[in-house]
């Protein structure tokens, strides 16, 4: 089993947020492997299945997101080194793809939850949202939402993550790294 998790904030507040692309790739996930909707007693998460793999949108708010991770994972018995994490990046170019195993959270709050939770081993697929200019401007800059250019550039970029992510449990992560890291300028 596969645990695909996708960082985000529900509602339709947060919905084109930068913060929630993770959200964004679990719907198309989702639609290219015809899952099915799980009505699960697993409380703050909204999951889908398909095969030997598990969708999740954990719906705690993105800095408490480790606590759905955990509740999934204990319950399904999925390892650390089984779970894909799918989110936003503020310090890579808007429409890189890049792909790493643990590491720091970076200052991702969502990441810093589930690191506490789960550990730091599980497999993150790290979606280049851009930066803002001033330092004190990243909290108002991911809860904002895409510009029109980057919406329109965005089914592209979230297409070539679904392959990968599909992907990647078959892959040693090198492999995944040099097939499908992505930069929309090259």
């Amino acid at each position: 089993m596969v645990l695909y998790v996708g960082l985000g904030n529900p509602g339709p507040t947060y919905e084109k947020n930068r913060h929630n692309i993770g959200f964004r790739v679990i719907d198309r996930l989702v639609e290219e492997t015809g899952a099915h909707a799980l009505n699960s007693k697993i409380s703050n998460s909204i999951l889908f299945k398909s095969g030997n793999r598990i969708f999740l949108k954990p719906i705690t708010y993105m800095n408490n997101s480790g606590e759905s991770v955990f509740s999934v994972s204990t319950f399904y018995k999925i390892s650390t080194q089984k779970i894909i994490v799918i989110h936003d990046d503020i310090d890579i170019p808007f429409g890189s793809i890049r792909f790493k195993i643990g590491g720091g959270h970076g200052g991702h709050n969502g990441l810093k939850s589930i690191d506490s939770f789960v550990g730091k081993e599980y497999a993150r697929i790290r979606l280049g949202v851009g930066r803002p200019e001033n330092k004190d401007e990243v909290t108002g800059y991911v809860l904002s939402n895409f510009t029109e250019t980057e919406e329109f550039l965005l089914p592209g970029i979230i297409e070539k993550t679904v392959e990968a992510a599909l992907r990647m449990p078959e892959m040693p992560i090198e492999m995944v790294k040099s097939k499908y890291t992505y930069a929309l300028n090259g």
